[in-house]
């Protein structure tokens, strides 16, 4: 954010707020809401990059309040098939061109919403098989999009998991993701940046964070986790439309 001027940079920064506090009411958000609106600013690597690094930060902030639901070895599983994930989701990022990453950024968004929504109960599946998966193929989706949790939502309803407890083990999965998709973008050279950020937008994106959360602390009582899913689900589902056009504007 530091080359833009005053109104993308205020969009991008409502953007991480309002994805940071739908994650705290409804488990999930930031991937969704943050990833097409910064693509849009930022561009398809940084605009993901920024998305990783927010999840990071926003998983683990909103884990510390939660713990205690945290299904630890369900975590474990996913987090541990997310690494070699990353790595192949790290490399794409690399040889594609931005206009189609722009273009797979918002069909991803669009087709993972379709399938959030539309997806009718699925037969009961062992999660010594899903999990695992999910967490290949979620890393993958991390790292060149930014939006793993749709995978995670198949996989809950394929083994039938409590959303309390779901909701709760999603935020360490978040931030082991997050992390691994900023180390493996930064270690192949797929950032494309070409220096490092100032050392200030480090503390800016925590704070953004923060204010996230803890507005959807206070608004916890007051709204139905359901109605703030559904707030996420719009403006993604906005996000992804103007990605996916954009992206094909570039290409055309």
């Amino acid at each position: 954010m530091t080359d833009l001027s005053l109104t993308p940079a205020l969009w991008a920064s409502l953007a991480i707020v309002v994805g940071s506090t739908l994650q705290r009411l409804s488990g999930t958000g930031v991937g969704l809401v943050v990833t097409p609106v910064l693509s849009l600013i930022l561009g398809p690597v940084a605009g993901v990059l920024m998305t990783n690094a927010t999840t990071t930060v926003s998983g683990f902030t909103i884990m510390l309040s939660v713990r205690d639901r945290v299904q630890w070895r369900k975590a474990a599983v996913v987090v541990a098939t997310a690494l070699p994930g990353a790595v192949l989701g790290a490399l794409l990022v690399l040889v594609l061109p931005t206009a189609w990453l722009q273009i797979g950024i918002g069909l991803l968004v669009l087709i993972a919403l379709a399938l959030t929504i539309t997806t009718p109960r699925l037969p009961h599946l062992d999660s010594k098989v899903a999990l695992p998966v999910t967490g290949l193929i979620g890393g993958v989706l991390n790292t060149t999009a930014g939006v793993a949790a749709p995978a995670m939502v198949i996989a809950a309803r394929l083994t039938r998991w409590d959303q309390r407890t779901f909701a709760a083990t999603l935020q360490p999965i978040f931030m082991s993701m997050g992390l691994f998709s900023v180390l493996t973008k930064s270690v192949l050279g797929a950032t494309g940046q070409p220096h490092l950020p100032p050392w200030w937008l480090v503390p800016v994106v925590i704070g953004l964070v923060l204010g996230g959360v803890g507005l959807g602390t206070l608004l916890e009582s007051r709204v139905n986790p359901l109605q703030a899913r559904t707030l996420a689900l719009v403006i993604a589902g906005l996000g992804g439309l103007a990605a996916l056009v954009k992206g094909l504007s570039a290409v055309m």
